[in-house]
């Protein structure tokens, strides 16, 4: 069997980040000024050091994601970029779309990631269980077109966190949790047919002496 590589890149920092609200692919305003210079580090980086040849590039529907890849392109042998919105973030719904946060816990409470995976997460929105099983539909549509390929997609944090979940064979919810950082790099290799081995996560050395956020941390 010939190897499938699956190289997933979180976007880089977003707008929705810096202004503290829920950002669906409804309100999503796309990279902020850092965003956009943590995935230029990432580009940079990959122009100088070659570390795979590519074969693809996909990106969600979300506007940071799709920036994200059009910003790497050119160190990818300028890929032309396919979009497949089943690697999109987890959909809170148009009734949470775009609420801040502060918003969003004073209509609906707190602790909206914890739990029962087929509870409601954001009222209106996608359950945690219908989120990962796109997710992994996305996951198994790709690697079935692309196998023996190199694959990048440019996506996002909880999507990372539910391919962890799947690969590894992790439960859906709870017992740990991962902080994948803008523009990391998660790379993956599907060995056999339900075998996967995790070469890496969270590699963000192109990302020395940047801030990890513009969003001020609270004070303590």
């Amino acid at each position: 069997m010939t190897t499938t590589r699956l190289i997933l890149i979180r976007h880089g920092e977003s707008k929705t980040t810096v202004a503290g609200i829920i950002g669906g692919h409804r309100s999503c305003g796309g990279l902020s000024p850092l965003g956009r210079q943590q995935a230029e580090r990432l580009r940079d980086r990959w122009t100088v050091h070659r570390e795979f040849t590519p074969d693809v590039l996909l990106s969600s529907q979300f506007s940071r994601a799709r920036e994200t890849a059009e910003i790497i392109a050119p160190a990818l042998e300028s890929l032309s970029i396919g979009e497949d919105a089943g690697w999109g973030e987890h959909d809170p719904g148009p009734e949470c779309d775009g609420l801040s946060y502060d918003d969003f816990v004073a209509r609906h409470g707190g602790g909206w990631w914890e739990g029962d995976p087929f509870g409601t997460s954001f009222p209106g929105g996608e359950t945690i269980a219908a989120f990962q099983f796109r997710v992994g539909q996305a996951l198994r549509r790709t690697i079935d077109e692309h196998a023996g390929k190199t694959i990048v997609v440019a996506c996002h944090g909880g999507v990372v966190d539910a391919v962890m979940r799947f690969t590894l064979k992790m439960p859906p919810t709870g017992s740990f949790q991962i902080h994948t950082l803008n523009t990391s790099i998660t790379e993956l290799e599907l060995i056999e047919p339900h075998m996967w081995r995790l070469l890496r996560y969270n590699d963000t050395a192109h990302l020395a002496g940047l801030p990890r956020s513009t969003v001020p941390l609270p004070s303590s």
